[in-house]
């Protein structure tokens, strides 16, 4: 008795038209609900821990130059409600010289970006460019100053005493910043995180080409 010989040839089966429309609807969902939970998990990460923000002006050179794209941490100053910015969860307080973003007073729909000066209770002086923190002339690393006509209190500024639970902010480009020496400190129910890293820097000069307006020498670039 001759046994039946093995064969590899695949044997057609038949679909049918429900069939194939339950397999494009199977693909469809899966592949929505793959769609639906990346854009929640990318809000998530951008109103709790990271997001991007561009520099549109040169108020903080020479750490942020016009076009940098700058990546915050939100998670710096603690756990925060996205739709009011209360905080929920405490993680630290602001050091003198961080880098912030943070929601401009006199317009909370604008963030702005400076460096921290004055911290809660200090009292801030300027004189003749010098910047005095409680009484003693304090060295001030980040500082530049390009302009020699200016309005006075560019140059000569207080003194003020910063009040509880705000900041005394002021661009690294003293002369060409928009900062608390004109609308007063900034609330720390007002703060958005801490400035960390440069991940794209874009010359907005559009006479340049685009190999020379991408600054690869600052790309990745850590804030101090």
């Amino acid at each position: 008795m001759m046994k039946a010989q093995k064969t590899d040839q695949v044997t057609p089966t038949n679909t049918t038209n429900a069939e194939v429309a339950m397999t494009w609807t199977t693909q469809f969902w899966e592949y929505g609900k793959i769609i639906v939970l990346s854009v929640i998990l990318a809000l998530l990460i951008r109103s709790f821990v990271i997001q991007a923000f561009h520099i549109p002006s040169g108020s903080m050179i020479p750490t942020f130059l016009e076009g940098d794209r700058v990546l915050v941490n939100k998670f710096a100053y603690g756990l925060r409600n996205p739709f009011n910015n209360k905080v929920w969860i405490s993680f630290g307080l602001p050091k003198r010289w961080d880098v912030v973003v943070f929601k401009y007073p006199d317009n909370p729909k604008t963030d702005f970006v400076k460096r921290v000066i004055g911290l809660p209770g200090d009292k801030v002086e300027i004189i003749a460019s010098v910047l005095y923190v409680n009484g003693s002339p304090l060295p001030d690393p980040y500082a530049i100053f390009r302009q020699t006509e200016l309005p006075n209190f560019y140059r000569n500024f207080g003194p003020i005493t910063v009040p509880e639970n705000c900041y005394f902010m002021m661009g690294d480009n003293r002369d060409q910043s928009n900062d608390s020496r004109s609308w007063g400190c900034v609330s720390a129910e007002l703060l958005r995180g801490k400035a960390l890293r440069i991940y794209w820097s874009w010359d907005p000069d559009k006479s340049l080409s685009w190999s020379k307006r991408l600054r690869w020498e600052r790309l990745g670039q850590k804030v101090e």
